[in-house]
Order: C-alpha cells, then structure tokens, then sequence
C-alpha cells in the first residue's frame, strides 16, 4: 500500500528583509501563510485562496504576483508523522492594507535573522527560512541584503 502524502502550499511575503509567518490556534508553532490543497484546485489556487483566508478580508495583494521557488517533501509538524509535498511560492510586491487574526490565526509575526528558530514549523526551520537566508530574503537590512526588499 502506498503512502499518503498530503499536497500544502505556502507563501511568502517579505517586508524590511522580514518574512510574514502566522501562529495558528491550534499549533504550538508558527508557519507559513498557506494550507492544504484541496480537491480539484491548482497549487496557486491553493496558494491564492489560502493568503485570502488567512490573512483576512481587509488584506490587499495582487493575485498576479505569485512566483513558484522551490518544493520539497518534510513531515508536518502538527502530529510528526504526516508526509506532505510542500510547494512555496514567493510574493512579488509589497502585501497593503491590514492582517487580520481570525477563529484560525492566533497571531503574525514578522520573522527575522536574529529571531528565534526554534518558534517555526518543521517546513520553516529545516527549508524555507534557510532558503530565505541564503538568498538574501531574510536579512539585516544595512549588513546582509543581497537583493532588494520591495
């Protein structure tokens, strides 16, 4: 019998060499903006209608600025056994108007270089932020930036 892996998006939002990542109510750590693809939509289908539901109605982005970067297989952090295939996409422009918390999102914080590693999910921790560090994404803005922060 083949192993079930479960399809999740998430995407990242960067502002001052900073990376958007919400806590859910339920979770003891933080993670991504992003979810579970559901039956019949598209990995950005996902990525868009998951931004839209957590991030909350007053929340302004440009559905056409989505970037797929990268994907990977990790175990999800809610029970450590779950397989999933993770897809990430990368948000080209600056998010506007106000995140709002909900019956879902206990929290947002923006993640830096100097913040704690140990708040994130598996997906964060072991593949994202490291990505986000390598390319110059999550940096300290007068010492380490490699690329421009929209």
């Amino acid at each position: 019998m083949q192993e079930k892996i479960i399809n999740v998006v998430g995407t990242m939002f960067f502002k001052d060499g900073k990376l958007l990542i919400d806590k859910p109510r339920k979770r003891p750590t933080f993670q991504m903006i992003g979810g579970s693809v559901e039956k019949g939509e598209t990995t950005l289908q996902a990525a868009i209608r998951e931004c839209h539901e957590e991030l909350g109605e007053n929340a302004i982005f440009d559905e056409n600025n989505f970037e797929f970067v990268m994907d990977f297989q990790e175990i999800a952090t809610s029970d450590q056994t779950t397989k999933i295939h993770f897809y990430v996409f990368k948000y080209n422009g600056e998010l506007k108007g106000e995140i709002t918390t909900s019956d879902e999102i206990e929290k947002f914080m923006w993640f830096g270089i100097e913040d704690d590693m140990n708040l994130l999910s598996n997906t964060l921790k072991n593949e994202v932020v490291p990505y986000c560090i390598k390319e110059g994404l999550i940096c300290n803005l007068d010492i380490n930036c490699k690329k421009k922060i929209k």
